[in-house]
C-alpha cells in the first residue's frame, strides 16, 4: 500500500485559493467541513493504528464558482500534551502508553490509578457534528471540541458527564428539519446502572451571547438496559425514521473488565472488543417522543455494523438499511503496519476480510399475540426482507441484501428518515481505502460509479440543488488524494443524477485522507 495513508500531514492555516478546472454550479455556496487523523508520530514515538492519528480538521469553502482550502490540528488537551512533551504521552484506540519510569515514584502511582477507569483521550478525530448553531469535532469518547467552521480555531473542550451520565457518544448524531439533533450514548462504570442512553438536544440550545455550554439544554429521552451488564454492544451509528429510533444491539462487544484492566495488563483499549459470532442481534425501535420502546422482541442473525444508510416508516413497517460485515475485522485493516504493505501483500493477508454488505431489515410495528407462527409478517412489496413470528413470541428478521462492496454511505439528507432511493457511498474492493465512488438505485438495483486510477476520494457529500425536487437533484463532494506526485489532491464535484464530473478543484497544499464531514451552508 502506498505510504500516503499514514503520513504526518501539515496544517495550511490560511486560505488557499484552488484552481478550478471545469465549472462549479454557481449556487454552491457553503463550507465543507471535515475531519479525520493527520499526525502519526510525535517525537520519536508512533502510533500503531490509524484511528489513532491526532485529528486534522480540513475545509473547502466554495464561493461564487471559486474553492479556498485551509486545515488545521484540533488544539485538543491531548494535542497540546504530546507536542509539549515531544513524544505520544496520551494513550488512544490502539495504543496504549505508559508513564516515564523517570517519574517519580507518586507521579508513577496516580498515573496508574487513574487508568482503572479510563479517562479516555480527546482526540476528536472522527466527524464534524452541530448542536444548536456549535460545530464539534467528534470522536466516540465523552470529549468532544468546539471548532470554529470558519476559521478552523479550537475554541474550547465540552464534556457530556457534566451533562448527561455518559462515557461514550457516538459521532453519527441525526437531524431533524426544525434543527433538533438526537444522539445515543454508554454509561458504563461508576454512572449508575450500565445503560445505552438516547438524547435529543434542541436547535436553540446555543447560547453565544452568555457563552453557556450547548448542552445544558440536553434531554434524555429514554434508556436501554445492556443484555449483558459486563459486555455491552459496540455501536457507532444508529437509525432514526419520523417518529422512532432505531438501535442495532449487535453481538460486537465491550469487554469492560477487560477495559478496567487493560492498562494493566498491556492491552489497548482495541483489543477489548469482541465480536460474538455465535450470538443474535437484537433491534430495538423506541418512540422518540414518548421514549416507549416497541414491546416486540425483534432479533436477527449475529452481524457486524458501523454505518446505518437510511431509515423510514412504510405501511406499519420501520424500514431501515445499514452495512453489515460477517466479522469484526475491518478494525484489523487499520493498524498502521498492515497498511504500509506492498499492495499485492496486503490483498493476499486479507483475503479473509469480510466485505461491507447493504441490508435492509423491515420490522412490522403490528405484530400482537396472535399474528399467525411461522410466517413471514413483512408485508410491503419492495422487499425481500422477512420478519417471521416464532413460537416464543419474538420475531426473528432476515435481511434482503442490496448491495455488496460500499462504505461511508451518504444520502440527500433532505429524504433522512423518509422513504428514499439513493444512497452514495465509497466503494471498497480490495483495500480499507476506497478507489471508486458509487451511486446506488434502490430501485433498479444498478449502480454507478466514479473512477480514477490511483486516485483515492474520501466520503461523498450531497448537497441539494436549491429548490430541487428530484431526489437526485444535486452534487456530490469528494475530497481526492493521489500517491503520484504528479496529481495534486482535489475536490471532486460531480453531478450526482449521472455521476459525471461537473468541476475539480486542485488544492495547492497537502491533503490528508480523512474520515467523515458536514457541509455547512452559507448563511
Amino acid at each position: 500500500m502506498q505510504s500516503i495513508f499514514a503520513e504526518n500531514g501539515s496544517e495550511t492555516p490560511e486560505p488557499v485559493k484552488a484552481q478550478v478546472k471545469g465549472s462549479i454550479p454557481c449556487w454552491l455556496q457553503g463550507t465543507l467541513v471535515r475531519n479525520g487523523p493527520g499526525l502519526f508520530s510525535v517525537g520519536d514515538s508512533k502510533y500503531n493504528h490509524w484511528f489513532d492519528g491526532m485529528s486534522l480538521i480540513h475545509s473547502f469553502t466554495f464561493s461564487d464558482g471559486e474553492v479556498t482550502y485551509r486545515s488545521k490540528f484540533l488544539k485538543s488537551d491531548t494535542y497540546k500534551r504530546n507536542i509539549k512533551a515531544n513524544r505520544i504521552v496520551v494513550s488512544e484506540f490502539g495504543t496504549m502508553i505508559y508513564p516515564d519510569p523517570c517519574k517519580n515514584i507518586f507521579s508513577r502511582v496516580s498515573t496508574h490509578l487513574g487508568n482503572v477507569i479510563p479517562d479516555f483521550t480527546d482526540n476528536n478525530l472522527i466527524n464534524i457534528v452541530r448542536y444548536g448553531q456549535d460545530y464539534y469535532a467528534s470522536s466516540e469518547i465523552n470529549y468532544m471540541n468546539q471548532i470554529d467552521p470558519d476559521t478552523l480555531e479550537t475554541v474550547g473542550r465540552i464534556n457530556y458527564r457534566n451533562h448527561i451520565a455518559l462515557n461514550l457518544a457516538t459521532a453519527h448524531p441525526h437531524y431533524d428539519s426544525e434543527g433538533n439533533t438526537y444522539n445515543m450514548g454508554t454509561a458504563l462504570l461508576g454512572l449508575g446502572p450500565p445503560k445505552f442512553v438516547i438524547f435529543k438536544v434542541p436547535a436553540d440550545a446555543s447560547d453565544k451571547e452568555n457563552n453557556r455550554p450547548v448542552l445544558r439544554k440536553l434531554q434524555q429521552i429514554c434508556s436501554i438496559p445492556f443484555r449483558s451488564t459486563l459486555f455491552p454492544s459496540y455501536f457507532h451509528s444508529f437509525g432514526m425514521t419520523e417518529n422512532y429510533i432505531v438501535f442495532v444491539e449487535q453481538p460486537f462487544k465491550l469487554d469492560i473488565v477487560r477495559l478496567a484492566t487493560a492498562y494493566f495488563r498491556g492491552v489497548t483499549w482495541g483489543k477489548c472488543l469482541k465480536f460474538d459470532e455465535d450470538d443474535i442481534t437484537l433491534f430495538h425501535v423506541i418512540n422518540k417522543k414518548t421514549g416507549k420502546a416497541i414491546s416486540t422482541r425483534f432479533y436477527g442473525d449475529s452481524l457486524v455494523v458501523f454505518h446505518h444508510i437510511n431509515a423510514y416508516e412504510a405501511n406499519d413497517h420501520v424500514v431501515f438499511d445499514l452495512i453489515s460485515y460477517k466479522d469484526s475485522n475491518l478494525y484489523n485493516l487499520f493498524y498502521i503496519s498492515n497498511m504500509k504493505q506492498e499492495t499485492s501483500d496486503f490483498i493476499e493477508r486479507n483475503k479473509p476480510f469480510s466485505p461491507p454488505v447493504c441490508q435492509r431489515f423491515a420490522l412490522p410495528l403490528n405484530v400482537h399475540k396472535d399474528s399467525p407462527r411461522g410466517t413471514n409478517l413483512v408485508t410491503l412489496m419492495d422487499t425481500t426482507a422477512q420478519a417471521v413470528m416464532q413460537d416464543d413470541g419474538s420475531v426473528y428478521c432476515q435481511p434482503d441484501t442490496l448491495f455488496e462492496g460500499l462504505e461511508l454511505p451518504g444520502i440527500n439528507y433532505n429524504f433522512n428518515a423518509k422513504k428514499y432511493r439513493y444512497f452514495y457511498g465509497s466503494r471498497l474492493e480490495w483495500s480499507p481505502h476506497p478507489n471508486k465512488l458509487a451511486k446506488f438505485d434502490i430501485v433498479t438495483r444498478k449502480h454507478i460509479e466514479w473512477h480514477q486510477e490511483n486516485c483515492y476520494p474520501s466520503e461523498p457529500v450531497f448537497v441539494a440543488s436549491p429548490g430541487a425536487v428530484d431526489e437526485d437533484d444535486g452534487v456530490i463532494l469528494s475530497s481526492v488524494v493521489s500517491p503520484d506526485s504528479n496529481v495534486a489532491p482535489f475536490m471532486l464535484v460531480l453531478d450526482a443524477k449521472t455521476m459525471e464530473e461537473m468541476a475539480r478543484a486542485s488544492i495547492p497544499a497537502s491533503v490528508h485522507i480523512d474520515l467523515h464531514g458536514l457541509f455547512i451552508p452559507a448563511v
